[in-house]
């Protein structure tokens, strides 16, 4: 029989009804400790009460009117942003993959207002994830993502990973005359939890600077103080031109934005973008609560403090079980564990002690745990996550 959903995942059998902080509860009462967070969207956890009260506020006031009238709500998030971040100027969206839309949108207006329409190119880097619309898929270049949904958008061009020397120079000779911007994440996720030293981030400025081209980061799934600082990229030092937020902005509800300096958004005038739901009250009031309880220095410093206690850890299962893990990688509570058997397995025999996880590309076992996890439940996360691998110990 065929699924009423379209069958575009392999899903899990396993079904939840309820979140309580880092954890989830199953159908038949079971209690999961929950390291995926959604794929790093539920940035302070299931049912924060502070979340629950304002979505709870404003959907008894306003939920949705068209962006043809002034959004309090919206403006309010919106400023909050730009006070927070190198920001001038702020759109908003439902998702991820709707800001790579507009930010590939935005570089290349920025170009044809200035009289060069033929700067056009957008350099990626390979093992990039952007989203799954048309756009999105052709900046990360990947062939399971584009196999079969061709023809592509042109003017990508994807650069290899990691960079080392002769990377540094093949980057600079992709941007020439016609490249409208670079686009990176400064920690790939779905690319296997890779992040780019600051150096390299300080390099793409660089270049940038010199060539004109604009700088874009992805800061879907790295964003929004899932490093111990607000965005991934401050530790560098250096800002973009364009910046991509969705995921934990939301705190679970559907959300994004794209931020942008107020030169590089100057072609998207009256007419040139919209949608329908994006920067609805709804949204916009759960997002001003969430940057507002996450950008505290208090917060953004436990975040460090639990992110210390977790690697220290995972550093320790490495050394326990040779056999399952390579290594530690990541940054923040943004971690990933590198896998020596398929990290399918590790996934599988997690479900076993009640722990959830994420695979990711290069054999990497992402954990995206809520940014509150208390010490209490990483203690937890690294006892589940022992017993899981001496589970496989006995099979390799």
């Amino acid at each position: 029989m065929i699924s009423a959903v379209l069958p575009t995942y392999n899903r899990s059998p396993i079904a939840f009804v309820k979140g309580e902080g880092s954890w989830l509860v199953a159908e038949d009462g079971s209690r999961y400790l929950d390291l995926g967070s959604g794929i790093a969207v539920n940035a302070l956890g299931h049912a924060h009460p502070a979340l629950v009260e304002t979505l709870t506020a404003q959907a008894q006031k306003l939920w949705h009117v068209s962006n043809v009238y002034t959004i309090p709500e919206q403006q309010r998030l919106a400023e909050m942003l730009v006070d927070r971040t190198f920001a001038d100027t702020v759109f908003f969206t439902n998702s991820g993959t709707e800001t790579a839309e507009l930010a590939i949108k935005m570089a290349r207006k920025y170009w044809y207002e200035k009289g060069q329409p033929e700067r056009i190119e957008i350099v990626a880097f390979e093992g990039a994830f952007h989203g799954r619309s048309t756009g999105a898929i052709a900046a990360a270049g990947s062939e399971k993502m584009v196999k079969g949904f061709g023809p592509l958008m042109p003017g990508f061009t994807h650069l290899k990973w990691p960079v080392d020397e002769a990377g540094h120079a093949a980057i600079r000779a992709a941007i020439t005359e016609r490249t409208a911007a670079v686009i990176v994440e400064p920690i790939q996720g779905e690319g296997g939890i890779r992040p780019v030293p600051d150096q390299c981030l300080k390099g793409l400025r660089d270049l940038c600077d010199q060539t004109g081209a604009l700088l874009i980061f992805d800061e879907v799934q790295c964003g929004m103080g899932r490093t111990g600082k607000l965005f991934a990229h401050e530790w560098s030092g250096i800002t973009p031109d364009i910046m991509m937020v969705a995921k934990g902005i939301g705190g679970g509800f559907p959300l994004g934005a794209l931020l942008a300096t107020e030169a590089a958004a100057a072609g998207m005038v009256a007419g040139t973008h919209g949608s329908t739901y994006g920067g609805n009250p709804l949204g916009c009031a759960v997002g001003a609560k969430v940057v507002e309880l996450v950008s505290e220095p208090a917060f953004l410093d436990q975040v460090s403090a639990r992110a210390a206690q977790f690697r220290q850890g995972l550093e320790g299962l490495v050394a326990s079980h040779p056999a399952v893990f390579e290594a530690v990688r990541g940054q923040g509570l943004m971690l990933g564990l590198k896998c020596k058997m398929p990290n399918t397995e590790v996934v599988k025999a997690g479900y076993a002690q009640h722990i959830l996880t994420v695979a990711a590309a290069d054999n990497v076992l992402r954990l995206l745990p809520a940014l509150n996890i208390s010490e209490a439940d990483v203690a937890e996360a690294l006892r589940r996550l022992d017993a899981a691998a001496a589970t496989l110990d006995s099979t390799s």
